[in-house]
């Protein structure tokens, strides 16, 4: 009967020792799969991941859900660090990738940009009516340094432009789509809004966007207000992108725009950008909301 113990052993260790190779094997080369190739050296994965996290919300967050925009930046970074590579820009002992970036990055734009006279008087004259009662003598360094300013940057987009349009890039959109966070819903209706306006309760309409930093920091304390004053308060928020008519219909030019309504459903004040939780409050109070 011995002999059958040792069959039996021998099996086992060979199914562990297959799923210990599969494990390793596939684990692993799935963990670097890249997400994008640039000129033969890949994005991975985990790559992107790590780098994501390092970013603070709601920015994080926005990302995770539209990954391809953070995947840009990324291509774009390690562009501009092969380039410093091959100009023999190279990291050292206590250096990082940042450091050979910017070392690079102020020898490649190191001249000084010139703006003419005949600039400034241009930019002074089609911006007369923003200078007060600055004459164009007072303000020809301040002119000068805005438009040295874009200059530099727009030389900067032309380099992105050209080591991008020579560069070999491969990206896997499948995988891209895989690691997508879900986005954040949280937003109502056009019926909701329409029944909320109804309710005989003041109403709180933030009319925003996901893809706004401002907006998504300004969800977390509308919950709040929300749980705090049931019963008391409808808060809604709308997607301006989702409702276009309705945000043509209550003329939203900025995004957020936090518009409150009294118990009859008119509009009593509206208010545009973040607002910290105290300033809602006060703002709540002149709508019958205490």
């Amino acid at each position: 009967m011995k002999p059958k113990y040792y069959v039996i052993g021998g099996v086992v260790l060979v199914l562990l020792a297959g799923a210990l190779f599969y494990y390793l094997f596939f684990a692993e080369k799935d963990s670097i799969q890249a997400l994008a190739m640039v000129n033969g050296q890949a994005i991975t994965v985990d790559n992107f991941l790590r780098e994501v996290d390092k970013i603070e919300e709601p920015t994080r967050g926005m990302f995770k859900e539209d990954p391809a925009k953070f995947l840009d930046v990324m291509i774009m970074k390690m562009l501009v660090l092969q380039e410093a590579k091959n100009q023999g820009f190279e990291r050292g002992r206590e250096g990082n990738e940042e450091d050979v970036i910017r070392q690079f990055l102020e020898k490649r734009f190191s001249t000084p940009l010139t703006v003419s006279k005949e600039e400034v008087e241009t930019f002074y004259k089609a911006h007369k009516d923003r200078m007060g009662e600055m004459l164009l003598e007072q303000a020809v360094p301040m002119i000068e340094q805005l438009l040295r300013q874009g200059k530099q940057e727009e030389e900067y987009m032309r380099f992105l432009e050209e080591i991008r349009s020579r560069a070999n890039i491969e990206i896997d959109p499948d995988r891209l789509q895989a690691i997508a966070a879900k986005p954040t819903e949280g937003t109502n209706t056009e019926e909701e809004l329409s029944r909320a306006l109804k309710s005989g309760r003041p109403v709180l309409v933030d009319f925003g966007s996901n893809s706004c930093i401002p907006c998504r920091q300004l969800r977390p304390i509308l919950q709040e207000i929300k749980k705090e004053k049931e019963g008391k308060l409808e808060v809604l928020v709308i997607d301006v992108y989702k409702y276009q008519n309705l945000s043509r219909e209550y003329r939203i030019q900025v995004i957020p725009t936090l518009v409150f309504f009294d118990a009859n459903g008119r509009e009593v004040l509206r208010r545009q950008g973040f607002m910290p939780k105290a300033a809602l409050l006060e703002q709540l109070v002149k709508v019958g909301v205490v």
